[in-house]
This record gives C-alpha cells, structure tokens and sequence, in this order.
C-alpha cells in the first residue's frame, strides 16, 4: 500500500507499507504505526489528510500450471471501497465504482506462469465523486452532493452520531475462482406456498456453463436429521441454465420470529456432476414462513403491520447503524453480542439503515438464528440521488446482486428502498429550485425508487415487501384523521417537545425516535484525558458529539425534567435515565394505542465509535439504562398504567397469540411503602391486543384522604401463572415535582450459579438504582432498577475473573436522587 498525490497518475509516492485485505488504508496506517488511534480524543480532526490523498494496492497472484490449465479463472473482489481501476500485468482490467456490488473478471488470457502483478489504483473518495458528478448535465442545476455519485457508505462522511472517515480499500475478500465446464452461480428456494400444512417450494439452480454438456444435479434437502433427495440429468447450454425443482414438505417446521416459536433452518445442497465427477456444489440455509406487509383501510386510514405465518405482529425493536467506522473490526462476536442484546431485551426486529452497507452473512445468519426480522433499507442515506442513466443501471445491478445475495434468509421481511430521501424533496433548499429542476429530482426518484428497485425487487425476492422510503405513505395524502406508512418521529430532540408528545401521535408504524445520552465512565475514559472529564462542553466532549448542540440539548431536557446533576460523572448516569424514562414514555404510548400502530423501532441500537448518541448500548457492548428499560417495555405481556387529566387507567398489551389468565395488583402508595390503597383481581388477558383493565380516577384518590401527590407512586405488578411478568411506576405529578426521598440502600453480594448475587434493599423508594463495580465488565440481570420500600432485589453478575472480595471492595450503588445531591447510599 502506498499514498500517491490525487492529481498525479499512479506512480508511486513515499514508501510501501504492509496491508491486510480484507481492510482499508486507516487501519492499515493505524496497524503499521503511522497514525494515532482515531478515536482518542480529537484525533479525527487530525486524520482528514487520509482522505484527500489516494492509495495505491499491490500484490502478486502467483498462477501455477495447475490453475492455467482450468478452463476459467476469475478474480473477484466481494467488495471494494470504492472507486477505483484495476491493473493486472500493467493492463486496467476493471474499473468499479459501486461499494455494494460483487466485481469478477476473467483473468486466464491475462495471466502467466509464475508471479503477476495485481494493482488497484483508489483516487481520493470526493475527488472520484466530484469527476462522476461533472459528467451530469443536470448537476449545476440539482446541486446534488457529489458524494451521491459514487456507490459509497455515506456514512464515512460523517453523520449526527458518527465520524468523518471516508477510507478506501479491499474491504472484503478478494480471490482467485477457477473452474472448468460449470459452476452454481446461485441457489434460491423460492417458497410459493407455505402453511403449517405444508409447503410448496421451488429450488431453482442457477448453473453457469461453459459448453453444451450433459450432466446430473443432486440436491438434498431438509432439517439436518432428515435429510431428503433428488435427482436430475439434464443438458446444459452455454451460459446460465436456471433448473428448477418442485419440493412439497408435509407439515413443515416453521420459522417465526422472536417470541412467537421456533426458528428451525432447512438445509439444502445441491452438486452439479459431469460423468459421475462432481465439478461444483453450493449449500444455503433458509426457514420457512410467510411474510405479508397488510395494507388495509380501517377507521384510523391505512394499516401498516408484518403478518408472519398469519400472525400480525407488533414490531419492537431498533435501528442499527454500522457497528465500526472501519467494518473490518466488526467480529462474528461483537454481532452476536449486539443481536443476542436485541433479543434479550424482546425485540424481534431490527432495522438495518441505509446510510451504511450491506452485511457479512454472519449478520444474517445470526438473525436468522435469534428470530429477529430486519426491516432492511437499501444503501441509500439522506441524498439526492443521481438521475444518469448509468447511474440508474448501477444501482439495478446492486440491488440484484444483493437481493440475490440475501433472498434465502427469513429474517429479511422488508426491503425498504431508501432512508429519508423521499422526504428530501423539500429539504436542504431543494423546495426553492425552480420549478424543472425540482420536477426534475422528483421524476428521478420516482424512476428509481418506485421503479427500478421496485420491479428489481418484484422479480427477484417476490416474497418479500418492498417499500419505497422510510419514512413514507407511498405517496397517499395523510391527515389528522388518516395515517399511513411509516414514520420517523423527532418532534422530541429535534423539535424540544417534552416527551409526552409521543402519546400524542396517531401514527401506523414508528420506524424512528429516539433521545441521546452519554455511554457510561469507562467508556469515556477511553477516549479522554482527565482534563477532559471536567463537564460535558469541553472540546473533547464535544468533538465526541456529532449532533450540533447535543450536549446542550441534553442539559436542556435535563433541567426540564429532572434538575442539574452535581458532578460530571453524575451527568453521565442522570444522561441515561433520562434518555431511558424518554423513550419508555413513547414506546408504551406506542405499544397501547395497538392495533393502531403497530410497530415501534427506536434509534438506535448500536454505535460505530465511543460517542454520546442515541444508542442503547455503546462501541464497547456495554448496555446502557435505556437496553435495560427496554427489556421491560418490550416485555411479551406488559402492563402499562397511564395518568392522564386526572385518570389511572391501567393497560395490558399482550404479544400472545392465546388467551392468558392473569392477576393484576395495584398499589398506591407513598415513599416509605405506606400503603394508601390496594387493588388485586383476576384478568382475562386478551391476546395480540391492548386494553384497559382497570381505571381510577382522581376523585377516588382525593376520596382516600389528604394526599401530597409528589410524594405518591401507583405500583402495578401483572403475574401469570404465579409469576410476575411485568411490573410499573406510575407518578401523579411531572417528573421535576416528584419528591424523592435519600435512599440508602444495602447490598449482600453472595456467590451463585456461574457468577454472584447481589441483593439490594432500600427503606424508601428509590429510583433507576444502578449497580456498578468500578472497572470490572461484568454482565448484569438487570440494572436501572426501581426498589420499592422494603422490598429487596436481586440482580445476577457474571463474568470473568470477578472474585468476591473484589465485587465487594468496588461495589457501588447510585440512585437518581444521588445524581442531585450529595450523600452516601451503599453499604
């Protein structure tokens, strides 16, 4: 690898370094020694040079007579970023410009015996883009950004949560295919008919030949422990040769997502064999189900719900942004661990956001393994797209290599053209361009997005939805009385509404909203130095905050509903309950107003550098209060109390599919645990639906007697089968007028299963207690917990290497009242 000046052809320049592929060139300098880590403190500023320099890769490919000898050899790339020309043997072979798509070249009249020398020639990213945009006529006149142009994650030009680090290189394997008379190019089970009676499916294979030629195919099929044949002998031409074979399973095994049922994978493989000699064979994994995006009229407009196997679903979960800002650092264990996180906290959906890139398989499978359905946009993010029509091609040829790519995997329910684009129309100063040209970006989206990857989508993955933006109605009027699509709602955050606008909302499907807060000390510390941690407003706090004015807009919400927090670490927590208690608000409102809207996905889940942003958990994995809130208002049966103009109505959401019997408690109650009234009854609770089970007004608590309503609690607790499966506060007052006493609270930490478990216990209520132990990463049941008076409880720690002694030395417990005031609460 080596750097060359951007305006100079690709000679060389300065020295040539060592560099992995997969990779890029920042973790390539980074590995080598040649730039500081680009996360610590304000080391990005320093790093832009990167970008405005091209880069230059060299290797040999080492051609044996054996691979000679085949009757093809072809070099691929699965991925390159981006733009750039290929040379091999000083010939340009290939120039791509698209991240998102597969580049193969037949090399074999290229290469001979011995070493060959492999270049690939990167220009600097904007410079490459801005070259493709001056070819567009319309250009002037849209002012499209140039970064459009090129088929690149736009995410590495910065975003609101994220860092400016457009890199360049091979960011996916590269290699040498060789074969002879044929090869599989492709394996789909398409399944035209499925039901727990049976399935009808039709396993085409895509055969890639080089002559006319007979030859038999094998294909075996099913769960691993009952395994199923066929057989064919056909003729195949030259060139593709798609054969199809009609597969009919009695009661099928099922795939459903997360929290409805199983997730059993059907195997299958096929050969391809030429006199009896296997010459090619492929393996895919797919489950089986149905998937319908329902559409109805109904007396609030237009549905908007996933119906899998028959079930209407409610959505919960989160959007994903890229889990790195270099993806090679992206391990199978930092996947499973987010994903695994997802499911742990009842989500069954995540989606997959268009500003970033297609995944590895390993992300998908992983999906597929959990249950957890991927609302997935397509690579498009928040720009003006082109209107050339190579342009139009390209992204053609992208999408159907990646949904040919991606067909078979169940946890795909949704392709979703674009994020936020459609709503561009009117952005950015585009709503004052005159007339032609305004008309003239509309017609080019429409094409695109409502056409192009529309009918791709049809032809190639006709299972599955395709939607043309997100947000969008696809193109229905909406009004106060009818809603349809999907929405991205930032009346909180963007707009400073408080959080109870969220209850205000009559949309069909929330596909964004979302709140910011700080990831927890040790993640901080990772990128600063003490000078560092004085506030949050220092520069390297707020380099670390890429939504302009975040910080502010956090202390702002901050004084709103809680106060000022005593100290810098204590704005860290007071941070994360806040963002917490904000998104629960909207989420249950949500979630009640079902079957109205149903679906409720906030963002976001994850973060691609230590940052403070809208995730729910951190670069490191670490889970923030807001994951740990989710478990519970993401909870399959949830109980939900709801004061509003004077009334406590008490809701149960049930995600079942049967009828649950239950026993709803409601205390109401002051600090110190006295009781003021107490309900308990048997409920009916009515499956995939919501509804209010009981009601209390305020005259029936005026009625108990003189109350201080700052200094009340509504506790209600819903137990099935003996057991209690959700559990919720509910105030009287606003945040900022509770009265929270000063809780000291005790901890007896004892040894228990593969970790320890500590015990927690307050003699007066106490709020988003939070159990930390200094250094150590350990992995906690549950935190953020609100204890009631009297009432222990006990959350289990795990990890590695915690020893007794430690976790009692380093134990700390902080509740939301200590973030405000100064006492001691652990002992």
């Amino acid at each position: 690898m080596s750097a060359f000046a951007a305006d100079a052809p690709p000679a060389v320049q300065g020295d040539w370094l060592p560099a992995t592929v997969p990779g890029d060139v920042h973790l390539d300098l980074l590995h080598d020694g040649k730039i500081p880590d680009p996360f610590y403190r304000d080391n990005e500023s320093k790093l832009q040079w990167i970008e405005k320099a091209g880069w230059e890769y060299r290797t040999s490919v080492e051609a044996t007579a054996s691979v000679l000898a085949r009757g093809h050899v072809e070099l691929v790339f699965e991925g390159l970023d981006t733009e750039c020309s290929i040379y091999l043997n000083g010939k340009r072979i290939a120039q791509p410009d698209n991240m998102f798509r597969e580049w193969r070249v037949d090399v074999k009249p290229l290469l001979h015996s011995g070493a060959n020398d492999l270049q690939i020639v990167f220009p600097a990213p904007m410079k490459a883009a801005e070259a493709v945009a001056a070819k567009d006529p319309w250009h002037d006149r849209t002012h499209t950004d140039p970064k459009g142009y090129i088929r690149k994650a736009v995410y590495e030009f910065g975003w609101d949560w994220g860092p400016r680090f457009a890199t360049s290189g091979v960011y996916r394997p590269a290699y040498l295919e060789v074969w002879d008379n044929a090869r599989i190019s492709d394996l789909f089970v398409e399944q035209q008919s499925v039901s727990s009676a049976a399935a009808e499916l039709d396993v085409h294979v895509d055969v890639l030949a080089s002559r006319e030629q007979k030859a038999t195919l094998n294909l075996t099929y099913g769960i691993p422990s009952a395994d199923q044949h066929q057989d064919r002998t056909i003729t195949l031409g030259p060139g593709h040769n798609v054969i199809s074979f009609p597969i009919d399973i009695t009661h099928p095994q099922l795939w459903y997502p997360s929290g409805y049922g199983e997730q059993p994978i059907y195997q299958f493989h096929v050969s391809v064999k030429e006199e009896g000699k296997e010459v090619d064979s492929k393996n895919v994994k797919t489950g089986l189900r149905t998937v319908t995006l329902r559409r109805d009229l109904d007396k609030w407009g237009r549905s908007f719900e996933f119906v899998i196997n028959g079930i209407p679903v409610f959505a919960k979960g989160a959007d994903i942004i890229p889990f790195d800002s270099f993806p090679n650092r992206v391990t199978d264990q930092k996947y499973r661990h987010i994903l695994q996180s997802a499911k742990d906290a009842n989500m069954n959906m995540v989606r997959l956001w268009g500003g970033g890139y297609y995944e590895t398989q390993d992300f998908y499978d992983i999906c597929d393994e959990l249950g957890l359905m991927v609302f997935h946009d397509l690579m498009f993010g928040n720009n003006w797209q082109p209107g050339t029509y190579d342009f139009k091609q390209n992204i053609q040829k992208e999408a159907e290599f990646q949904m040919t790519r991606l067909r078979n995997h169940p946890s795909i329910v949704f392709w979703d053209g674009n994020n936020e684009t459609e709503e561009l129309r009117d952005w950015n100063g585009n709503g004052q361009l005159p007339p032609a040209v305004h008309e003239r970006i509309w017609q080019d989206y429409l094409t695109e997005f409502s056409g192009v990857l529309a009918s791709t989508a049809a032809r190639v993955t006709p299972q599955t939805p395709y939607w043309p933006s997100t947000p969008s109605a696809d193109y229905e009027e909406l009004s106060d009385t009818y809603q349809s699509g999907d929405n991205h709602d930032w009346s909180v955050w963007h707009q400073n509404a408080d959080f109870e606008e969220f209850e205000k909302r009559p949309w069909r499907f929330v596909s964004e909203y979302g709140f910011q807060s700080f990831p927890e000390m040790k993640t901080i510390e990772s990128f600063t130095n003490p000078e560092d941690r004085k506030d949050i407003f220092t520069p390297v706090m707020i380099a670390h905050q890429k939504n302009w004015g975040g910080n502010k807009i956090i202390q702002t919400y901050m004084s709103r509903y809680f106060g000022e927090p005593k100290d810098f670490a204590s704005f860290l927590y007071a941070s994360q309950v806040l963002q917490a208690e904000g998104i629960k608000t909207g989420t249950e409102s949500f979630r009640r107003k079902r079957p109205e809207t149903m679906g409720a996905l906030f963002w976001q889940l994850n973060d691609c550098w230590p940052v403070a942003s809208w995730s729910s958990i951190d670069y490191y994995g670490r889970w923030k209060a807001l994951q740990y809130y989710a478990r519970r208002f993401y909870a399959p049966v949830l109980v939900s109390p709801h004061f509003d103009s004077g009334t406590l109505s008490l809701y149960i959401v049930s995600d079942k599919v049967a009828v649950q019997q239950g026993q709803l408690r409601l205390r109401i109650m002051d600090f110190t645990g006295k009781v003021i009234k107490e309900t308990n009854e048997s409920v009916r609770i009515d499956p995939l639906a919501s509804k209010i089970y009981q009601q209390m007004t305020m005259t029936d608590l005026l009625s108990l007697g003189q109350l201080d309503f700052s200094q009340l609690v509504g506790v209600a607790e819903l137990s099935i089968g003996g057991k209690e499966v959700s559990s919720n506060l509910v105030f009287f007052v606003p945040s900022k007028q509770v009265k929270l006493p000063s809780a000291s609270i005790s901890t007896d930490i004892q040894p228990a299963g593969n970790g320890f478990d500590v015990t927690l216990k307050s003699s007066v209520l106490a709020r988003a207690v939070y159990l930390s132990f200094g250094e150590a990463d350990a992995t906690y049941s549950d935190n953020y917990i609100n204890l009631l008076p009297n009432e222990p409880a006990t959350i289990h720690v795990s990890g590695d290497k915690l020893s007794l002694d430690e976790l009692k030395r380093a134990a700390s417990v902080t509740s939301l009242v200590d973030a405000f005031t100064t006492t001691t609460h652990a002992n």
